[in-house]
């Protein structure tokens, strides 16, 4: 298998099927930029994404991750990340593919396996880039050539799934992914906690609450979060926060000091200063430039 040859494929048969809908292989997700953008907040969700073109940097916490052509993302439970294309133009755009990693395929596939279990005493970070070897590439090849072919895709998808899923999980990142799928792993422990703080966002936080979750102790359960997600809990939940306040933004349907206090901010002033630290631009100014209007000029 010649690596280059498989990205060739896998770069033309992204740019060909990236802007239809819906795709025969279900799940699928493509991606095609034709320019760099700014950096921009979202959630990750659990997911692999395979780079065929280009390049994009995402950012969590104090970790900076830069990836591009021939390697892969992995991203195991809910993070508040800032990401944007670095190389990206109509005539070379940006091609991605992947798909959401859900933990019972990947227990399932597991226990078929019958994989020996990961020690408990670490949770690895929540996201991983690496470079892709040939066999998921060709794995990765192999699934969207399917998009051609629909009256084979429902029969013969599942198995290539299960084929990439195998590669991820006897792989580099096989420790972080096989961890997904374990009921008991420390990296499931602190996803319990992570969808609580996404869940329950506009209520207090308490590390106590959020440890006896995990069944932790408050400084190992500390300890292992930050590990996970570059953050501490609080900071998530300021994350989490604030995205929920720009989505809010985005529609101009309330007010923004409404807006502060519906995510869970008791001061005007203080969301105001962060949104504009995470975002940079105060509230309004980014509300307007998100729905596409005209900002007015500072001076």
């Amino acid at each position: 298998m010649d690596p280059h040859a498989l990205l060739s494929e896998l770069r033309a048969l992204i740019d060909r099927h990236a802007d239809r809908a819906p795709l025969a292989v279900d799940g699928l997700l493509l991606t095609r930029a034709v320019r760099p953008e700014e950096p921009g907040a979202s959630l990750a969700r659990p997911v692999l994404a395979v780079v065929a073109q280009g390049s994009k940097r995402l950012t969590l916490g104090d970790r900076v991750h830069d990836y591009g052509a021939g390697q892969y993302l992995v991203v195991s439970v809910d993070l508040p990340v800032a990401g944007h294309y670095t190389q990206a133009d109509p005539e070379v755009p940006f091609l991605a593919c992947g798909f959401t990693l859900e933990p019972a395929k990947i227990a399932a596939l597991l226990l078929e396996a019958d994989a020996d279990p990961l020690p408990r005493s670490a949770a690895p970070h929540g996201l991983a880039v690496c470079d892709a070897p040939a066999e998921l590439l060709d794995a990765t090849v192999r699934l969207l050539r399917l998009l051609d072919r629909p009256g084979d895709a429902q029969v013969l998808a599942p198995l290539i799934e299960k084929e990439i899923l195998w590669r991820l999980i006897t792989g580099e990142q096989g420790a972080l992914v096989r961890q997904i799928g374990l009921a008991d792993s420390q990296l499931t422990h602190i996803g319990r906690a992570i969808r609580w703080i996404r869940d329950h966002h506009t209520e207090t936080l308490r590390i106590e609450d959020l440890a006896r979750l995990a069944g932790m102790s408050a400084s190992p359960f500390h300890r292992h979060f930050r590990a996970v997600t570059a953050l501490t809990p609080i900071q998530y939940q300021k994350r989490i926060r604030l995205q929920e306040a720009r989505l809010l933004l985005m529609s101009g349907a309330r007010d923004i000091a409404d807006i502060g206090f519906a995510v869970g901010y008791d001061s005007a002033s203080q969301f105001s200063r962060e949104y504009r630290r995470a975002f940079g631009r105060p509230p309004g100014q980014d509300a307007l430039r998100l729905r596409g209007e005209t900002v007015p000029s500072p001076v």
